[in-house]
C-alpha cells in the first residue's frame, strides 16, 4: 500500500523511481539521500544501487520499479499522493515510456490527487506534449532561491491542471517571483543538522505575493535542527491553504 507521510500538504507518497543526482542548492542537505542511506543499512531491497559519490550517494542511485506502479489500483479510499518523494520523475534517466506509463496509472485512478514536484523542469516542458495530462495531476516545481526562478516559467509552459511551487528549502529571496499561471505555492525552511537559516522576510515577501493574486499558499515550517523545532506559525497564524482538488 502507499506510505503514510509526515509531509503537512499531502497524505501519502507513491514511488515508482527511487533515487536522484544534487542538481542545484536546494540538494545540499538532501533528506531522501541520508534516508536512502539508512535504508539500505537496513536492507530495505529498493535502496541497493548506490549513486556516484559526487552527487548522489549510498543507496540512492536512480532506479526504476515497475512493480510499484500497480499500488495505486488497490487504494481503497481517495488521497492526495506525492509521486517520488524519495526521486525525480523527470530526472534524465527515467526513459519517457516509464513515464507515460505513471501517467497513465494516474489517468486510471481518479479518485486520488497526485502531485508531481521536479527540479526537472525543462525536462518536464520538453516532453509536455507526449504525455497525456489528467485533470487530477498537479505539477510543481521547485524554487529555491533566485536563480532557480525559469522554472517557473518552464512550469507555465506544461498543461498540467493545476501548477505549484515549492519554495523549501528557502536559501533567499525570490525576487521576481512571477505567479502568473501558479495555482499554489509552498514555503519552508531547511531542516537538519547542517540547515541553513531563512530569513522571515523571504517567507512574507511570497506570502504577500500570494495574497496580491489570489494563489494559494502554505508555511510548512520554518526548520532547524528537527523539522518541527521552530513552529509553523507566521505572524501569529498558521497559513494552511490548499488549492481546489481536481480529482472526482
Amino acid at each position: 500500500m502507499s506510505q503514510g507521510t509526515s509531509i503537512e500538504w499531502t497524505e501519502a507518497t507513491w514511488n515508482p523511481t527511487t533515487g536522484c543526482d544534487r542538481v542545484s542548492p536546494g540538494c545540499d542537505n538532501c533528506y531522501a539521500l541520508s534516508l536512502a542511506k539508512r535504508l539500505k543499512a537496513m536492507g530495505s531491497p529498493k535502496y541497493q544501487n548506490d549513486g556516484h559519490p559526487r552527487t548522489s550517494g549510498p543507496g540512492f542511485d536512480l532506479t526504476l520499479h515497475p512493480v510499484a506502479l500497480r499500488l495505486p489500483y488497490t487504494w481503497k479510499s481517495p488521497r492526495a499522493v506525492f509521486i517520488n518523494s524519495m526521486s525525480d520523475l523527470f530526472h534524465a534517466r527515467v526513459p519517457l515510456s516509464f513515464v507515460q506509463q505513471v501517467f497513465r496509472v494516474v489517468a486510471d485512478t481518479p479518485q486520488h490527487t497526485y502531485q508531481v514536484l521536479t527540479k526537472r523542469a525543462r525536462r518536464a516542458r520538453q516532453v509536455a506534449d507526449q504525455l497525456e495530462w489528467p485533470p487530477n495531476l498537479w505539477m510543481g516545481v521547485s524554487v529555491e532561491t533566485s536563480r532557480e526562478l525559469p522554472r517557473v516559467d518552464d512550469l507555465r509552459r506544461v498543461p498540467a491542471a493545476l501548477r505549484f511551487l515549492s519554495c523549501e528549502p528557502l536559501l533567499g529571496p525570490l525576487h521576481g517571483l512571477d505567479l502568473d499561471g501558479i495555482d499554489w505555492v509552498i514555503a519552508g525552511g531547511e531542516s537538519g543538522p547542517h540547515h541553513r537559516p531563512m530569513d522571515e522576510s523571504w517567507v512574507t515577501d511570497i506570502r504577500d505575493a500570494c495574497q496580491r493574486e489570489s494563489v494559494s499558499f502554505f508555511f510548512k515550517q520554518w526548520g532547524g535542527r528537527s523539522p518541527k523545532s521552530q513552529g509553523r506559525s507566521l505572524e501569529g497564524r498558521t497559513w494552511d491553504e490548499m488549492p481546489t482538488p481536481t480529482a472526482a
